[in-house]
């Protein structure tokens, strides 16, 4: 199913895309015109204006199409982390296996809420296609049979804690994918006129849009990584004695708390705010990708017990 959505969202950026491109050539062809400063700036205008979803074929159908076909994905996903919890007799995330699939739910539900509140279709392709990979992964790679937990893991902390950092992957993830497309956004618009039709990237919503869901992704999700972060340090204690020992995992929750904290200051600072800012979160999502998947895989520690 998430292949048939990926398709589908595909489809829907190739239909923008060339529309786009077809509009901005006519915006933009307005001839010695160009030189008249107020025609200039109404060229741009009708650049950075132009909607692919109104002019373009099929320009509504797909998108509901791609969008109907990520709710049933997001369903059926979530029906096997049910069965798989239903299987097990516990929370259906106690190693990597479970995290990756819980977590492609996350991403899935994450975006489709932020679907609801403002106009990111663009990002589903992006979206989609990291659900699948990390699908693809847990099944090929990461499986593994139900069984029962290590005793570590066998407390209610293991629910609270592990499903806010579930949560804030997949807000994270969404975040990554609005912030990437900003980037893109932000600097072709930039460049004027001079950056012409803009294809893929002139379909985008508008680099401001983009850049206040960013921001709003991240206001949620920040907060809920720091009770995450608390509340590993609370569940360590409870079960090695310590609060906080620097070992691999809290270390690097720590620098993806850092990054955050740095984007949303950089945000209200004048003279970071925009593309500076944004690399920060890139880079703290680029953190909570290495903390998942670096520290489980390649580096021992305490948290070694919830690897493959």
């Amino acid at each position: 199913m998430l292949a048939l959505a990926l398709l589908a969202h595909a489809a829907t950026t190739a239909v923008r895309s060339a529309g786009r491109s077809s509009r901005t050539r006519a915006a933009a062809s307005t001839g010695p015109a160009l030189q008249d400063p107020s025609h200039a700036a109404q060229a741009r205008t009708a650049l950075l204006d132009s909607s692919p979803a109104r002019t373009a074929p099929h320009g509504e159908l797909l998108p509901a199409v791609a969008t109907s076909l990520t709710v049933l994905a997001f369903v059926l996903n979530a029906g096997a982390v049910i069965a798989r919890g239903a299987a097990a007799q516990r929370a259906p995330w106690g190693n990597m296996y479970e995290f990756v699939v819980v977590g492609a739910l996350a991403v899935l539900g994450a975006y489709l809420v932020v679907l609801r509140a403002r106009p990111v279709i663009a990002a589903g392709a992006w979206v989609v296609t990291l659900a699948t990979l990390a699908l693809g992964l847990a099944v090929t790679v990461l499986y593994t049979p139900v069984d029962e937990l290590v005793p570590v893991l066998d407390s209610y902390w293991l629910i609270v804690h592990v499903a806010a950092a579930i949560v804030c992957g997949g807000v994270f993830t969404i975040g990554a994918v609005t912030a990437l497309l900003y980037l893109l956004r932000s600097r072709w618009e930039r460049r004027g006129l001079d950056a012409g039709p803009g294809g893929y990237v002139g379909s985008l919503p508008r680099a401001a849009v983009l850049d206040k869901v960013t921001h709003g992704v991240h206001v949620f999700a920040f907060p809920l990584w720091t009770f995450a972060v608390i509340a590993g340090a609370i569940w360590a204690e409870n079960a090695w004695g310590r609060y906080w020992g620097w070992d691999p995992k809290e270390t690097w929750a720590f620098i993806t708390w850092v990054c955050y904290a740095a984007y949303l200051h950089a945000q209200s600072t004048a003279g970071w705010r925009g593309p500076r800012a944004t690399w920060f979160a890139m880079a703290g999502y680029g953190a909570f990708l290495f903390n998942f998947f670096g520290v489980n895989l390649w580096i021992s520690g305490l948290h070694s017990y919830a690897g493959v």
